[in-house]
């Protein structure tokens, strides 16, 4: 979990139609119905800007069935992938990217663990996650670039830096 992410990928990222996700620089993540519901998602998105990461794209909306189907593609054919699908289409999501020096590993520690009774105190699920599936925030690792795309186009993060696409998230 070490590496730093060039200026070049991030341009790719941000402003090229085929952009490659860092494993190191970016990671998608969402506020789950029961987080919008709770009024959550100010919290997840407090939680991480003191982590000093930057959130490059934000929206809310229903989740279409089409994503859902591949957000959760390897939980098909689990007894609970029905009920995921059903609880993540019973409100609004609110989807993300943040990026940032080690925001992979970093968000992994400050998410938790998904089920709420083995995550730390001080973590988000293990502070305000009342059951396993209810867990509040999806915080993808392995499949960032792919879920960045169900979510996103690239048109729709933006590049922090003052020159626009030309520039970089983090100028070395």
């Amino acid at each position: 979990m070490s590496g730093q992410f060039g200026r070049a990928a991030l341009k790719e990222l941000l402003c090229g139609p085929r952009a490659r996700v860092p494993r190191l620089l970016v990671r998608p993540s969402s506020g789950k119905p029961d987080a919008v519901r709770r009024r959550l998602v100010g919290e997840v998105i407090r939680r991480s800007e003191r982590r000093s990461f930057q959130l490059v794209g934000m929206k809310m909306l229903r989740a279409p069935e089409s994503v859902l189907a591949e957000l959760y593609r390897h939980h098909r054919g689990k007894p609970f992938y029905a009920a995921l699908l059903s609880h993540m289409r019973s409100g609004p999501v609110v989807a993300m990217v943040w990026g940032g020096p080690n925001v992979v590993g970093t968000s992994r520690v400050m998410v938790g663990l998904t089920d709420p009774a083995e995550a730390g105190h001080g973590t988000i699920r293990g502070d305000f996650s009342l059951h396993m599936r209810r867990n509040l925030t999806h915080a993808s690792v392995e499949g960032a670039q792919r879920e960045i795309r169900l979510w996103f186009q690239s048109g729709e993060l933006v590049d922090w830096a003052d020159d626009g696409c030309r520039g970089s998230l983090y100028p070395a």
